[in-house]
């Protein structure tokens, strides 16, 4: 059995007296990664769970951090406490940067972890399409700081707004532009026209920030490009009438400080915010693997979610390319990862017990949701297809249902009710080291927020 010589101390007591046992090394925290983590909880093995950040995300509702809806506690926990009761599991802090498979063993900054069985959760960060330098113009939403730094980003722009006499100026930062028409940007444009044209609405003197132009650019031929038609056109004519400018078929060509170009054409839009929703990249497992990724990077499994070859290693959620029944790649989403998840742990649990593999996994589908604003949303589940104000309710109830435990589901729930029935949005904070807006009006342009590296899970 494999061990990490270097922290062999930690081991509970419990784990001690059993004498050895099979040791689980969890790579990312993330819905796959915790999934596996708790559905082993009772298991006879040692679980190492290591993640980069010290807490766990409900990503489905990071855009409301953004938009200033809820705040960074209400959807997130330290992963140490939602773990905390299991007695097989310990939790470390660091960045996985490599695995050696003939050793069974990962490097997790200047020591090496040995095990038995390798579970890569890893997650996935922002794509660019090969323009990784947009990342600083263009930030994109999958951590709680790339929230905030949006969040930032927005307030500011409407503060800078109040000040600025010159009307082009003006005008260029009352323009938000968000690239990628997927459940999240569809989502992004509605709350940020809501935020704008609400929550804002009568804080500013000397500006209106109803004027706000919020874009929706999409390279694709219609919104939602996963879900029905029928409900595609119902989310872009939804949009319409909440003052979405919807421009479909319009690829970002270019994006730089002042606005992004569009199209062979090179249609220019002026934007102070731009908001990338587009593309996501996998974190390196493949290549730790020395295995050859798709397009985005994503490391091909088997049926039993394992990569040829290697039957200790598994890879679950954003950093898989796995496929359903009739061989279409699964998705980038959170039931997807839990299943996968929930499915590894039955496959580990198994094979500790002396027992045959579970049957090939199998992708469960629960349905897709999207919200558009605060009265409307579609769902498709199946044949069914829901729109409107009813398919909004069923979507908060889903997110609401979903949170970890009974404390953020409250606050979420209140939250919301709160927002709907005064339109106030109450974490407008401007937070960051450059929050001040300074003595001119353009200091993060000045000195742009440096390109983070990749966010992968670990």
């Amino acid at each position: 059995m494999n061990t990490d010589s270097s922290t062999s101390g930690t081991r509970t007591a419990s784990a001690r007296d059993a004498g050895p046992r099979p040791h689980i090394v969890i790579v990312g925290a993330g819905f796959g990664g915790l999934t596996v983590a708790r559905k082993l909880a009772a298991a006879p093995v040692d679980i190492t769970l290591i993640d980069r950040e010290n807490h766990h995300l409900f990503q489905p509702l990071l855009y409301q951090v953004a938009t200033a809806g809820l705040s960074p506690a209400d959807i997130a926990w330290p992963i140490r406490r939602l773990v905390r009761a299991q007695k097989n599991t310990r939790v470390l802090l660091g960045e996985v940067t490599g695995v050696d498979t003939a050793r069974q063993r990962v490097r997790l900054g200047d020591r090496d972890i040995g095990y038995d069985v390798l579970v890569l959760a890893t997650g996935a960060t922002h794509g660019y399409f090969g323009h990784d330098a947009w990342a600083a113009h263009a930030p994109g939403l999958k951590a709680i700081d790339d929230a905030t730094d949006i969040r930032r980003r927005l307030l500011l722009a409407f503060e800078r707004a109040e000040m600025e006499r010159d009307a082009d100026r003006r005008r260029r930062l009352l323009t938000i532009a968000i690239v990628g028409a997927g459940p999240t940007g569809v989502e992004m444009a509605g709350a940020v026209v809501e935020l704008a044209r609400k929550a804002l609405a009568a804080d500013f003197r000397d500006v209106d920030p109803g004027q706000a132009h919020v874009v929706l650019v999409e390279a694709g031929p219609r919104v939602l490009p996963g879900f029905p038609d029928p409900l595609s056109r119902y989310t872009a004519d939804a949009l319409a009438r909440l003052g979405v400018d919807v421009r479909l078929g319009r690829a970002v060509t270019a994006c730089d400080a002042d606005g992004v170009a569009l199209g062979d054409d090179g249609e220019r839009l002026e934007a102070e915010t731009i908001i990338w929703a587009a593309g996501v990249k996998a974190s390196p497992a493949a290549s730790w693997l020395g295995l050859d990724g798709d397009r985005a990077g994503r490391a091909p499994v088997g049926a039993g979610l394992r990569p040829a070859g290697l039957d200790d290693i598994f890879i679950i959620g954003d950093t898989a390319l796995a496929h359903d029944a009739a061989g279409r790649p699964l998705p980038g989403i959170a039931p997807v990862a839990k299943q996968q998840g929930a499915y590894v742990a039955g496959s580990i649990a198994a094979r500790v017990a002396g027992k045959p593999a579970p049957a090939p996994f199998r992708y469960r589908d629960r349905g897709q949701l999207a919200t558009i604003g605060r009265k409307a949303a579609v769902i498709a589940f199946g044949r069914l297809r829901l729109k409107g104000w009813l398919a909004w309710w069923l979507w908060g109830i889903a997110h609401i249902y979903f949170l970890i435990d009974l404390r953020n589901r409250l606050i979420v729930a209140t939250q919301w009710l709160w927002s709907y029935l005064s339109f106030e949005r109450g974490a407008r904070l401007i937070t960051g080291r450059r929050a001040r807006l300074g003595r001119g009006t353009r200091d993060d342009r000045a000195d742009p927020v440096p390109p983070k590296k990749d966010r992968h899970a670990a």
